[in-house]
């Protein structure tokens, strides 16, 4: 059968160390670089931007959103949820503004999520937040222009979940019309295997029902475009999942775009965000206004 399970642990670690498959920097030095591009460009979509930072959508410490909002005063904009990487245990929504001035410059709304990183936060506490996130969302911004979402690895995953959401017991089925899927992880029993659990320390049971893989819905009526991206310089597992994990939601009816982003890695694949002529920037824009 092959595949990760029959991989020795050293080359499983590897395979799930996105900063070793860099071109551009070392390891460290990458993720160092990631934290910072991030955090500078935050700080400068905080300063020429109209924000509501901080706001709580629930009542825990790291319940908070940071709102960028476009000039448009009725509310009638989109809405893009940012979801941060930083696998599930690092970053925060203080480095996940960096997106937002090309959005919002064209008329898009970007609220950054912040939920508790391991190990204060699990991984059902962490789905839960996020989902949490976006019902404070639609029922903020009710004449939104449609919700999106735009997940970075461990984001991504998180994005993926949302996805998979039975809204019955949250009171509103928000209108996502749009995921954006970056560098993501789909099925987590892999990183059973890894570093990457240390501070996670999931079960295999809490592995496999947070796996976006393993619990495809099938596609709602409403239009929802979901593009999965992936970089040329993400590793080969990360690469595999991507594609196993659109081609599954297109089995089950979901519209999807495939999107193998050249020259880039697992973390300047999203840092470009903040620039307007970036390709991913571009087809962000074009998703939201065919919508």
């Amino acid at each position: 059968m092959g595949g990760w399970r029959d991989m020795p642990a050293e080359a499983l670690e590897q395979q799930y160390s996105p900063s070793r498959w860099s071109r551009r920097l070392g390891s460290d030095a990458v993720i160092q670089a990631h934290m910072a591009a991030t955090a500078a460009g935050t700080r400068r979509a905080r300063a020429g931007t109209r924000t509501a930072l901080h706001v709580p959508y629930g009542g825990g410490d790291a319940e908070k959103l940071d709102i960028y909002l476009p000039a448009d005063p009725a509310g009638t904009f989109p809405v893009l949820l940012y979801i941060h990487g930083g696998y599930w245990q690092s970053l925060s929504k203080e480095e996940s503004g960096f997106a937002a001035p090309p959005l919002v410059s064209r008329g898009v709304a970007l609220a950054a999520v912040g939920y508790d990183t391991a190990p204060r936060g699990h991984m059902d506490a962490m789905v839960l937040q996020v989902r949490r996130s976006v019902v404070f969302l639609a029922k903020r911004f009710p004449a939104a222009r449609g919700i999106y979402l735009c997940g970075h690895s461990a984001g991504a995953h998180l994005a993926a979940m949302v996805l998979s959401t039975d809204w019955t017991g949250y009171g509103v089925v928000p209108d996502i019309k749009g995921a954006v899927l970056v560098s993501g992880v789909y099925d987590l029993e892999p990183i059973l295997h890894t570093y990457v659990n240390d501070a996670l320390n999931m079960s295999r049971e809490v592995a496999r029902r947070n796996s976006p893989l393993l619990c495809v819905p099938a596609a709602a009526p409403a239009a929802c475009e979901v593009l999965v991206a992936v970089a040329q310089h993400d590793s080969p597992e990360f690469r595999r999942q991507s594609q196993e994990y659109g081609q599954a939601l297109r089995a089950a009816g979901w519209s999807v775009s495939m999107l193998d982003l050249a020259g880039v890695d697992h973390f300047d694949i999203v840092e470009k965000l903040s620039e307007d002529s970036y390709v991913l920037t571009q087809v962000i824009l074009n998703l939201i206004s065919r919508a």
